[in-house]
Order: C-alpha cells, then sequence, then structure tokens
C-alpha cells in the first residue's frame, strides 16, 4: 500500500491512482498543479494539455484586479483568444442566482473555464463546469479555503448550505506573486480552515466507532502530516509587508513566500483528500457546522458573513472547548445513560420542528425536517444502538480526543498569535446564535459530529458553551 502522507503532491494525482487497505481504489482527476512564483506562465501548456482553445475566464471584481495583470501578458504572448465574465457584485453567494448568471453569459464558443478566485468562485465553477461538461482550470488569488482540489462544491440551494458533488477542476495554478498580495484576513482564513482539520479527524474516527462510518487512516493520516506542516511553517507569515512602502530582507519576503505556498499546498491537499474519501469527513466537521449555520443566519438577515476560514476558526475553538468539558463526563455511567434514556423518551418532535423552524426560518427548515424524517434522525431505536455503545466504547472515544485535538490553551495561544477571532461576538455573532448554531449543527445533514453525540448523551438541548 502506498503511504499518502510519504508521497510528493504529482504523486498524489497520479492519473493511475492507487489501492489502499481502506478498500478504496484512491484517485484524482486533477491533472495539473502549479505552486511558486511566476507559474501562471505555464497556463498556455495547460490549456494545450486540457485541448481547451478558447477559454472562458470567470472572475469577481476584486480577483480580477488581483490577477489579471499576471495572465493577461501570457495570453496576449501566445496569442491565446478568450472571453471573459466577472462578476459585478460587491458581495457574490454561491446560490442558483450566480450559477444563472454564468450560464446566460456563456459564448458556446468557448470549450473550457478558468476561475480567477478562490472559495465562491471556485464552487461555482465547479457547478457550472461540470453541468456544461467543460474542463475547469483555477487560477488561485488566495491561501483562504481548502476547497481547491476538491470534489465537492459548497453552495446554497433554497436557502439551504449543501454540499454539491460535481467534479474537482483538471488544473490549479498558484501564483505567489498573486497569493501574496491577498488581504491578511484571507490569509488568517486559509490557517482556520486549516486548524479545524483537528476536530475534523477527531470527530471522522469517532463517527466511525459509533456508527461504522467508512474511515482511511491512510487519508487521516495525510491530513495530520499536512496540517503538522502548516503549523510548523506558519510563523512565516509574520514576515508579510504591512504596507506597499516597507521593504523587507530578502531572506523573509522569502520565509513568507515559503509559508504562503505551505498553507496553500495543505489546504489543496485536504480538498484532495476529501476527493479520495469521496466527502467531506477528512477536513470538516462540528467546526464547519457553526459556520454554515451562522452564514444561514446571516442570509436570513441580509447581512453579509464573515469569511468561512475565519467563521471555522471560531467554531474549531468552540468544538474544543466542548470536548475540554465533556472529557471528564462519565458517559458510560448508569445515571450518564438514565439521562440519555430519559431524554429520549420525553422527546417531543413538535417541540424539535419548531425549534428547527426558529433557528432556520420555515422556508429551509422545512428541508431539515423532511430530510431527518425520512433519514429516521431521531428514531428511539436507532438513539438506543448508538447509546449502546457509546456506553461500550466510551474510554476509546477518549482515547481518539487524547490524541487528536489540542488542548483548549495550546489552540487560544496559537490562534491568538495570528490574530485570529476568538469568539462569535468579533465574528458579528450573539450569545444566542452561538447557542443556535450548536443545537442546529447536528440537524445541518446526516452527519456525526460533536452535537451528534451530545444529543445521543441527552445533553446537547442544555449544554453551556
Amino acid at each position: 500500500m502506498r503511504i499518502l502522507s510519504e508521497m510528493r503532491l504529482t504523486e498524489l494525482i497520479s492519473p493511475q491512482g492507487f489501492d489502499c487497505d481502506c478498500g478504496k481504489h484512491h484517485v484524482m482527476a486533477i491533472r495539473h498543479v502549479k505552486i511558486g512564483e511566476r507559474v501562471i506562465e505555464f497556463l498556455p501548456e495547460i490549456l494545450q494539455d486540457l485541448a481547451i482553445n478558447k477559454p472562458l475566464f470567470v472572475a469577481d471584481q476584486n480577483t480580477y484586479q488581483a490577477a489579471w495583470q499576471y495572465i493577461e501578458p501570457v495570453l496576449c504572448e501566445e496569442k491565446i483568444n478568450y472571453e471573459k465574465f466577472i462578476f459585478q457584485e460587491e458581495h457574490l453567494e454561491p446560490n442558483e442566482y450566480a450559477v444563472g448568471s454564468l450560464t446566460m453569459a456563456y459564448d458556446r464558443s468557448c470549450d473550457g473555464i478558468v476561475v480567477i478566485g478562490s472559495g465562491v468562485l471556485n464552487d461555482i465553477g465547479k457547478v457550472f463546469a461540470h453541468a456544461a461538461k467543460l474542463p475547469q482550470v483555477v487560477i488561485a488569488t488566495a491561501a483562504s479555503m481548502d476547497g481547491y482540489g476538491s470534489n465537492n462544491a459548497s453552495m446554497i440551494q433554497n436557502g439551504l448550505k449543501v454540499s454539491l458533488y460535481n467534479a474537482c477542476p483538471q488544473a490549479i495554478i498558484a501564483d505567489t506573486r498573486i497569493l501574496a498580495e491577498e488581504p491578511m484576513h484571507m490569509l488568517q482564513a486559509g490557517l482556520g480552515d486549516m486548524l479545524a482539520k483537528y476536530v475534523s479527524i477527531c470527530e471522522w474516527r469517532i463517527s466511525h466507532l459509533i456508527t461504522g462510518e467508512y474511515y482511511c487512516e491512510n487519508i487521516a493520516n495525510l491530513v495530520r502530516s499536512t496540517l503538522k506542516k502548516i503549523i510548523d511553517s506558519a510563523d512565516g507569515l509574520l514576515y508579510r509587508k504591512q504596507n506597499e512602502q516597507e521593504k523587507i530582507a530578502e531572506q523573509d519576503r522569502l520565509k513568507y513566500y515559503q509559508a504562503i505556498e505551505n498553507i496553500f499546498e495543505g489546504l489543496l491537499i485536504t480538498g484532495l483528500a476529501m476527493g479520495f474519501a469521496e466527502m467531506s469527513r477528512p477536513a470538516s466537521g462540528l467546526e464547519h457546522y457553526f459556520s454554515h449555520v451562522w452564514e444561514m443566519m446571516s442570509l436570513q438577515r441580509g447581512e453579509i458573513p464573515q469569511l468561512h476560514g475565519l467563521q471555522v476558526a471560531v467554531g474549531t475553538l468552540l468544538s474544543v472547548e466542548i470536548w475540554q468539558k465533556l472529557h471528564t463526563y462519565a458517559a458510560s455511567s448508569e445515571d450518564a445513560i438514565t439521562k440519555a434514556g430519559q431524554f429520549i423518551d420525553s422527546f417531543d418532535s413538535v417541540q424539535w420542528e419548531n425549534m428547527v423552524q426558529r433557528i432556520y426560518g420555515n422556508k429551509t427548515a422545512k428541508q431539515i425536517i423532511a430530510t431527518a424524517n425520512a433519514e429516521g434522525r431521531n428514531n428511539k431505536l436507532k438513539h438506543a444502538e448508538r447509546l449502546s455503545i457509546i456506553k461500550e466504547k466510551w474510554h476509546e472515544i477518549i482515547n481518539i480526543v487524547e490524541s487528536e485535538l489540542p488542548s483548549y490553551e495550546d489552540l487560544i495561544s496559537l490562534m491568538r498569535k495570528f490574530n485570529l477571532p476568538l469568539s462569535p461576538q468579533e465574528i458579528g455573532y450573539s450569545e444566542q446564535d452561538k447557542r443556535d448554531a450548536l443545537i442546529g449543527s447536528r440537524e445541518v445533514r446526516n452527519k456525526y459530529v460533536t452535537s451528534s453525540l451530545l444529543w445521543d448523551l441527552g445533553l446537547l438541548y442544555e449544554w453551556e458553551i
């Protein structure tokens, strides 16, 4: 078996793929990845290899301004014919309207799509390229999220945050000249999105233990090693110039560029990990659900949410805080099992539906309730089965937590070092929003996360964070 954490990036995207002890044959559709200074010059070669003769470039106003100055000279030198579509929205949402706008603007003489941007544009591009059966290239403008190399798009559909499994881009270009100029809060978002992997791997293992969900240690270890590499080099971000006039030593500039490359590569590899696993488990858990619920709250209120990675950073800290308290809970004791049994016996589906409607609003709540009922998410027999396993395996669960999660003190120290937000209030959400996000996180979709475990133990609706 090939050990993923020991493979170079070029090996990870080998078109032949490789068999794994987990029973899957891991393979990615990505054919080209270029990370480094001046790698935008590989664009013509990549377009030729993908048989893209006339690309459609897709950007928003900010990403166009950040990257076009580097892209246009390359196109002119090679005399490449192309079309452009620039979203004009000040705040672009990954929803049906955005995909529809791109579809209406599409010139059928174009035979490929080149997305200039990061999270939202990347996801819109995936959905559109998959539907139109077009090859997609991404020119990254920020090391801010882990979805570049994944085969899923985080979209808003009928007001609900969903993951749509499409195709990943065939090529990704990350020129550090472009990434180096991204706003600092986007770099912080990228770091925040990587910190989430502590929780996601921990919860993946716990879910495997309790629900029997598929798990691959090879993929998990790839994510762990990537996270360690990023944390070890993150200090390089502190060498960033604060303004255009500031001059820094060449060795400090190189440290900054190297830190950006490592963060981008790490974010990309966790996207590959999702593709290998064919699900989002290796990269997201409760910490992402905090972010998803907060984002849906913002949309309901007509407000602009903070960057996903910054919300995820706060969600990661909250998730670790929950486990710091849960660590001392005697979940296998008779008192705990009795409490859980009393909770499920007194469970009121009408009250539950009212709670979902209050948090999500009527339109989105209808979808959540219908899906949860179809899945039997609140089924008493299924609850009893999980509770029996929790009682038997609680010691193993705690061992997983101790081996995967940093201490709350170490995590908050690291986040302070890079000036990451430490509370929901710092990103625009109240104490009630925090509590509602924890309760509502269980209902986002049928994925066993820490709030699911709290629900099984009868603790979720009374838990204080």
